[in-house]
């Protein structure tokens, strides 16, 4: 702001003119009606929270200690930014524009046309936890924590026309604020062996991730029968993965009926769970056709396991995750390539276990990708897969559950095995590696064998 202050004496000869430059404050952006007021990069990168905490590039560690917003189903929305809501990109001279009108001058310099400009450009980008990009308006959940929120922008100024100081300038710069919603930590995904696991062998999203495995289903006991699995044998393992925890847990062993769930190699955002119970593990017993009897299990049992802040069973309980085992499977092993009949009679002298049916092994359909006279006449789990494979459910068969058998160190072969069903007096047979049926005349067919209780 300039003043000029003219004196004029008309009696004398001397005229006095003084100018003084009298120092204001300099245009600013602003998203909050004055509130908030940028005017360097340090502030132009800022966020705000509806709680009223501000981050800034020189104060956010939030790779280390991650913003947790204050009130829980807030959406990216609810974060204060100069980039509008509608947008990723925009150039400041569009935000000082209606219908934005983001700046201000505590002078009232820059009215009029053209009274203030501005130049440069502002950028947002926000992914989740796996790099997908998230919008505006997305609620955070903890099982997509921590999202990464990076602005950015170009080198630019805001300017008046008059005022002084009459400019504001920011310098090329960027932040990453990772941020989580306000939740609890819960268990996301249980994970088996994902390989068979893309494209038709995916379920639907909201029971199979790809990458991920089954998501958690239900954190309630009564319906803990919806979560993964519900089948198992000896050696076969699966790993949790927990959101919104900042600390290793302890887990205790958990042993129901026979069968033993055992938490390793926990850290603050998995623990693997691995599954032992009665088996057929020696070359000499899978071999001959008089076996010994295996331990006795009793089923359908429910787990549910818990994970602790500290050791001993005597911590707070951090999270839980429960399932319900409804069948048990025992493999004859990798070598044993056998009639139907021998097969039969190995389950038999084992113990209380038979030959399963194809819909407790797979939920293929004799249709699509796979699909010969060879299945047809078959009947596989429901929910059902769309073609002569499995397709990634809960519940809907052993090998569909756990995915490829071979890839676990618990005597799977990784080819077809015997099932009970038959049409025209031939069995029909489960490739384990993907769920296949199929069936082959009996003077030239063997097969591997697995067992189940009950």
């Amino acid at each position: 702001m300039v003043v000029l202050l003219s004196i004029s004496f008309s009696n004398h000869a001397l005229t006095v003119k003084t100018s003084n430059i009298v120092q204001g404050s300099a245009p600013y952006l602003t998203f909050d009606g004055g509130q908030t007021q940028v005017t360097n990069t340090e502030a132009l990168l800022g966020i705000s929270l509806s709680d009223g905490r501000t981050f800034t590039p020189a104060t956010n560690n939030s790779n280390k200690n991650t913003i947790v917003l204050p009130v829980a189903g807030q959406s990216f929305a609810d974060i204060g930014m100069l980039v509008p809501t509608n947008t990723d990109s925009i150039a400041l001279t569009s935000l000082i524009g209606p219908p934005y009108n983001y700046w201000g001058d505590d002078d009232g310099d820059g009215q009029g046309v053209d009274g203030i400009t501005a130049t440069g450009s502002l950028n947002l980008s926000i992914v989740d936890r796996n790099n997908q990009p998230v919008s505006r308006n997305t609620v955070l959940t903890i099982c997509n924590a921590p999202y990464k929120l990076t602005l950015s922008n170009t080198e630019g100024t805001l300017k008046t026309r008059y005022g002084v100081p009459n400019e504001s300038h920011f310098s090329a710069s960027n932040v990453t604020y990772y941020i989580n919603p306000k939740a609890k930590p819960v268990i996301c995904f249980a994970k088996p062996n994902t390989n068979m696991g893309t494209d038709d062998y995916a379920g639907p999203a909201n029971i199979w991730d790809p990458d991920k495995g089954f998501l958690s289903q239900s954190v309630t006991p009564s319906s803990y029968g919806l979560n993964f699995p519900t089948t198992g044998a000896h050696k076969l393992y699966f790993d949790l993965d927990i959101g919104g925890n900042n600390q290793a847990l302890y887990w205790e062993p958990v042993s129901h009926g026979g069968i033993t769930a055992t938490m390793t190699s926990p850290t603050k955002t998995s623990v693997r769970v691995t599954l032992t119970g009665p088996a057929v593990e020696f070359h000499s017993q899978q071999n001959t056709d008089n076996p010994n009897r295996i331990d006795k299990i009793s089923l359908p049992q429910v787990f549910e396991l818990v994970g602790r802040d500290s050791s001993g069973g005597q911590g707070n309980v951090i999270v839980k995750y429960g399932f319900v085992l409804k069948q048990w499977f025992v493999s004859r092993g990798p070598n044993v390539y056998e009639s139907y009949s021998r097969t039969l009679s190995w389950c038999t002298k084992i113990g209380d276990y038979r030959v399963p049916m194809v819909k407790e092994l797979t939920n293929a359909t004799c249709q699509g990708n796979g699909a010969s006279s060879k299945c047809e006449g078959s009947v596989g789990a429901t929910p059902s897969s769309s073609n002569n494979h499995y397709q990634r459910r809960i519940g809907a068969g052993f090998f569909t559950e756990w995915g490829r058998m071979y890839n676990y160190t618990a005597y799977f072969a990784n080819w077809n095995h015997w099932t009970s069903d038959e049409k025209d007096d031939v069995h029909f047979q489960v490739i384990s590696k993907n769920g296949e049926v199929s069936s082959y005349p009996i003077p030239t067919s063997d097969a591997f064998g697995v067992c189940v209780y009950p």
